[in-house]
């Protein structure tokens, strides 16, 4: 089951220059990699001076992701981005919710009521 990551990455305004680059590098070397799918790098605008990257990226697997998350060259250059940051980077990983809002729906048409009106 294909599986969404996002990163955060918090960063001082005067380091952007530095991070950035490093950032994209991480994100093209993903595109080669087994079971990256998509993914996309976004700058927080509101609240402003909000400095944060969020990073959203699909994978094949857990196991895809975490053989890239641990891989030496991905590593190293988070290693470089945190001490530019001064800071851990933040990971979450996330799963489809099978049948949207409904976590109990088994896909025999028996869908629980929730008396919204349509």
């Amino acid at each position: 089951m294909a599986i969404e990551v996002l990163i955060r990455r918090r960063f001082i305004k005067k380091e952007e220059a530095r991070l950035a680059p490093l950032v994209v590098r991480l994100r093209s070397l993903a595109l080669a990699q087994t079971g990256y799918i998509s993914g996309e790098t976004l700058k927080c605008i509101d609240p402003v001076g909000e400095d944060e990257y969020l990073v959203r990226s699909t994978w094949r697997s857990v196991e895809d992701w975490k053989k890239w998350l641990h891989s030496e060259t991905r590593t190293a250059i988070q290693s470089e981005i945190d001490t530019i940051t001064g800071e851990k980077t933040e990971y979450r990983v996330y799963e489809p919710l099978v049948g949207g809002i409904f976590p109990e729906y088994t896909g025999t048409g028996n869908v629980p009521s929730t008396n919204i009106p349509l």
